[in-house]
């Protein structure tokens, strides 16, 4: 069966609802999506740091109750996890405050088995994070010689634009080794000052591969793909949004969920997905994303995982 592995950051959600702490739950970009992965059945691995503490074993024993590979973790000794501060608004949309105290980040992990047509996620600030780049390369570079299929998510947050000039040589490397990438408006406005996807695509990503989704929030989602494919799916009606965070990044799990389900390989994306093949993987993308805004789990709920593992196995 087919892998995904990603990498990023962990750290605990306090999540603050009228300016009061709701609940507090396991995070972070990239672990939202391996979560919902795991939930639903799919083989999935992780890789990343946490300190040696409360909110440590935490993290890894949810990773290890979601079905989730927890060995490339790596603990730190003498340091305490990270915490991020999410409050929400009246749209029920996040500001974050992080907190971090890792005094080094050295990403210490061994490189987990990767095998052709394999699925690596990355992005956010630690796909781009200067400290730790070697090691982030080395495993892009090992993945791609391994025959994986490279998901870049972008995701990358006000609270860096004043590193924007400093870190935007990693970001259009990181562009040069994906198969696919998404990115929000609200990404993009940030690192090049352009919200038109158009735009974007032209002049920022249709150089390094030609499959890019731009998200937007409630607003369409915007599709540009080789061959002048231009598409735009409406974001589907949610019944009561409890919260948006982890929208995105479940938007991730759904859409590589339907990478596997649909069997799309390594070379169909070099070969161009076909309109049906597209709407597919979209679908997927768009359930997962809508799921997990009828709660404050950051990730897919477990009934709905199940359903979705039963798909796939249909």
């Amino acid at each position: 069966m087919r892998k995904v592995i990603g990498i990023g950051e962990t750290v605990l959600d306090i999540i603050f609802k009228n300016d009061q702490p709701t609940v507090a739950v396991p995070g972070g970009s990239v672990f939202n999506c391996l979560i919902s992965l795991g939930r639903a059945g799919i083989n999935a691995s992780f890789i990343s740091e946490t300190g040696n503490d409360r909110i440590g074993h935490t993290i890894i024993n949810f990773l290890k109750e979601n079905g989730v590979d927890s060995s490339c973790v790596y603990v730190y000794p003498d340091s305490k996890s990270p915490i991020s501060l999410a409050f929400l608004n009246e749209r029920n949309d996040a500001e974050y405050i992080f907190y971090k105290d890792h005094p080094n980040d050295r990403l210490e992990f061994t490189f987990p088995d990767i095998q052709p047509e394999d699925i690596v996620v990355f992005g956010s600030y630690y796909a781009v994070n200067p400290v730790i780049r070697p090691q982030v390369v080395g495993f892009l570079d090992y993945a791609r010689q391994h025959g994986a299929i490279l998901y870049y998510d972008v995701n990358f947050r006000a609270s860096h634009r004043n590193e924007v000039m400093k870190l935007t040589p990693n970001i259009l490397e990181n562009l040069e080794y994906a198969d696919i990438v998404r990115g929000s408006t609200e990404d993009f406005e940030v690192m090049f000052r352009k919200n038109d996807p158009d735009a974007i695509y032209r002049s920022q990503i249709a150089f390094y591969t030609k499959k890019f989704i731009c998200t937007q929030g409630d607003q369409p989602i915007e599709l540009r793909a080789e061959n002048g494919l231009k598409k735009q799916y409406p974001a589907p009606p949610i019944d009561k949004i409890v919260s948006t965070i982890g929208a995105g990044d479940n938007f991730n799990a759904g859409f590589v969920f339907g990478l596997i389900k649909y069997g799309i390989t390594r070379q169909t994306i070099a070969e161009g997905l076909t309109e049906e093949q597209w709407d597919h993987v979209i679908d997927c993308a768009q359930q997962f994303s809508a799921n997990v805004c009828k709660s404050f789990n950051n990730s897919i709920d477990k009934e709905f995982g199940k359903e979705m593992a039963m798909s796939i196995n249909n």
